[in-house]
């Protein structure tokens, strides 16, 4: 029975039977029963706020993700094949492109092996060519060093940082082999050689020239000849003999052989 129902029958049976123990029974029923309602009333308001608090939590978490979502940039597959590829001591860093969009700019970095911090490569930074040339950051022969590259699409998608190889330019640089040039006179035969001038600058007195005369019969003859000498005269050879000719770098500190030079074909006045 509902307490409203219980505590008018009380009103009724009090009129009809003036007891005092009836009257006592019913109030405390009647108390009973509303202390009931009275809790059951709270635990109401309690579940409702507990529904509220949770459904704003929710909220709350819903939009937060969504803000952690527009703010967490999207990640650029990082550029590959980073590798420092050093002709005659001219250092250029190259790297492979892991995405096909024309959009993408990189940024490089560079350091000395063994120090912590890392200096960005003046221009080279928001580039779009594959390839940055480091030769006067790296120009020390008793160093190594690191270089390192990240791509950018836009300030929410970025790469992360590909890391060369560790270089040498002591030991990594590779030699092209000299420009000759050939004059003939009456069996003589005077060769000048010319090598890049970074390579000059670098190695003026440790280089040495490999002269190669090649006979018609095969027959090959090696003379040298070091960078101070302004030319090599070869004489004595056959009149109307038909002479090819290659030069080579070296540098025997450092036991370094450049290819060979294109063969040049001369004939005897």
């Amino acid at each position: 029975m509902k307490c409203d129902a219980l505590c008018e029958k009380r009103n009724t049976d009090a009129k009809r039977n003036p007891s005092v123990a009836v009257e006592e029974l019913y109030g405390i029923v009647c108390l009973t029963c509303w202390q009931i309602r009275r809790r059951q009333g709270k635990e109401k308001m309690r579940s409702i706020n507990t529904m509220n608090r949770l459904l704003l939590g929710t909220a709350l978490l819903g939009h937060l993700g969504i803000c952690v979502t527009a703010r967490v940039p999207r990640m650029l597959a990082p550029p590959a094949q980073v590798r420092f590829e050093s002709l005659d001591y001219k250092n250029i860093l190259h790297w492979t492109p892991s995405t096909n969009k024309t959009s993408v700019h990189y940024y490089v970095q560079w350091k000395i092996y063994g120090e912590p911090q890392w200096v960005d490569a003046d221009g080279c930074q928001g580039i779009q060519k594959r390839q940055c040339d480091l030769s006067n950051v790296t120009s020390d022969l008793r160093e190594w060093y690191y270089a390192r590259v990240h791509a950018s699409s836009s300030p929410s998608s970025q790469s992360a940082w590909a890391l060369s190889p560790r270089f040498s330019p002591r030991w990594d640089t590779k030699l092209s082999p000299p420009v000759m040039r050939l004059n003939v006179t009456e069996q003589r035969i005077v060769v000048r050689v010319r090598a890049p001038q970074l390579l000059v600058q670098k190695m003026h007195s440790k280089l040495l020239y490999k002269i190669y005369l090649i006979h018609n019969s095969g027959e090959e003859e090696v003379f040298e000849m070091n960078h101070s000498s302004n030319r090599l005269s070869l004489k004595e050879l056959s009149h109307k003999a038909e002479y090819c000719l290659q030069a080579q770098t070296m540098i025997a500190s450092q036991a370094k052989t450049s290819a060979r030079s294109i063969l040049k074909c001369v004939t005897i006045l």
